[in-house]
């Protein structure tokens, strides 16, 4: 009987995870990371981004569960739900579910990459011994730069402490450096990061070209919060990027999505593929149409263009209480301007969409506004109203992530609280150790 435990052996052509059986030729353009991806944080989506930019696909290695109980703890996030929020993500090519925890030569090279990127962290395994060794010997391991501030670590740790200080007070005070901690010139500094990588999130899927349009939008704090002050506030464009092309229907949705879940990917795929069945019936996907775009435009591309409105984190407060949101609405942004089912996004979005703030888009009154069943917040009113009365609201059925939102996750974390803070402190140990062996690297450079 077979020893080896699964993760770590050699798939035989057709037991691979993920087409292709047979092994690809090695290519410089092929880029492979690899992780836990438990929550859909934009840290991830950072390390992804820059890996992306190193060549021309992305194959990303998703371990186990039963992986990553043996090395790490419990995950929060299930297989199917981490495999989901890759596949989201817009610089990936391929999402290859049970990857090894150590990185081995041969699952990298039997999706044809040369190389194998990771942050400029150490992770260890259970023995404490660095993942990456067996690429670092062979001289196919890149580092990038690690995002700050954001794991998973830090997310655990705000539901277990309910901690508030990751709010933003104002988006645009945050954005100008008035708002934060530090001296004048660290705020300033903070802020052109953020707004960087603001930008950089807001690209394509090769990383490089413009993608996502972004604005902000600024009115009352009643007219974000309140139902009853209906305003059409300011719109101040952030990133300028790719806008709708002919024929495509503009679409709109909104909402906090905190810990950017499984639940929100899926209803967001949802509203594309409710688009594209719209499309079909006008003939949007027929022989002709698609080689009148490529004619014109040099490209075919989708029938909807999707903008996402991000509601502020006082906004979230007001109605969900306790330390909600989890993530600030950076965080939150990032998540969703990642994410290959939108177009755009509106950071500081009223919590009701009334018809002056929908007349009053950048991009005109939308074609629709969808929304799926709230199960989280209990409502008083009909935040959706004045599309209702406008005739352009659309709700999205039911799918099999729609018990997945902030407050399942947190009920998981709170429900097995020991366990994960066994995992803080188990994650607190090894990091003495990794940044141990980071040093001895460092200092042998």
């Amino acid at each position: 009987m077979d020893t080896v435990p699964l993760d770590e052996q050699v798939p035989q052509p057709g037991q691979w995870p993920v087409d292709p059986q047979e092994d690809i030729p090695i290519s410089e353009d092929n880029i492979w990371v690899d992780g836990c991806f438990d929550f859909s944080h934009h840290g991830h989506a950072g390390a992804m981004l820059q890996a992306r930019r190193l060549g021309k696909a992305l194959y990303v290695g998703i371990h186990s569960d039963q992986a990553i109980l043996e090395n790490k703890g419990p995950t929060v996030m299930s297989l199917d739900e981490r495999v989901s929020a890759v596949d989201a993500c817009r610089w990936a090519t391929q999402s290859v579910p049970h990857a090894p925890y150590v990185t081995y030569l041969p699952w990298v090279s039997h999706y044809g990459c040369k190389y194998v990127v990771h942050g400029d962290d150490i992770t260890s395994d259970s023995d404490g011994n660095d993942c990456y060794r067996f690429v670092k010997a062979a001289g196919r391991f890149k580092v990038v730069k690690r995002t700050p501030g954001i794991s998973t670590t830090d997310l655990v740790g705000r539901m277990l402490l309910c901690t508030k200080n990751h709010f933003i007070k104002s988006v645009k005070g945050a954005l100008s450096g008035e708002e934060g901690s530090g001296s004048p010139e660290e705020r300033k500094a903070s802020a052109a990061d953020l707004v960087q990588r603001i930008r950089d999130y807001a690209t394509d899927e090769s990383g490089h070209a413009p993608g996502p349009k972004v604005w902000t939008w600024t009115a009352s704090g009643m007219a974000k919060i309140d139902h009853q002050v209906k305003e059409a506030g300011a719109f101040e464009t952030l990133v300028d990027g790719k806008g709708p092309k002919p024929g495509q229907r503009v679409v709109y949705v909104d909402g906090g999505f905190d810990l950017f879940s499984s639940g929100h990917i899926e209803f967001l795929r949802k509203v594309m593929e409710v688009e594209e069945a719209e499309g079909q019936k006008r003939g949007w996907f027929d022989p002709e149409q698609k080689e009148k775009r490529l004619k014109e435009y040099n490209e075919d591309y989708a029938p909807a263009y999707i903008v996402a409105g991000i509601h502020d984190d006082d906004v979230i407060n007001h109605w969900k209480g306790l330390n909600y949101p989890i993530m600030n609405i950076f965080e939150r942004g990032l998540c969703v301007l990642q994410c290959r089912y939108i177009h755009a996004v509106v950071f500081s979005a009223p919590f009701t969409p009334s018809r002056p703030y929908l007349e009053a888009l950048p991009l005109g009154v939308p074609d629709v506004v969808y929304h799926g069943p709230t199960t989280f917040i209990p409502l008083t009113y009909d935040p959706y109203t004045a599309p209702k009365e406008m005739g352009i609201f659309q709700e999205v059925d039911h799918h099999a992530f729609q018990h997945v939102n902030a407050g399942e996750i947190v009920g998981r974390i709170l429900k097995s609280r020991e366990a994960y803070e066994a995992r803080q402190r188990a994650k607190l140990e090894k990091s003495v150790n990794e940044d141990l062996v980071k040093a001895q690297e460092e200092a042998s450079a």
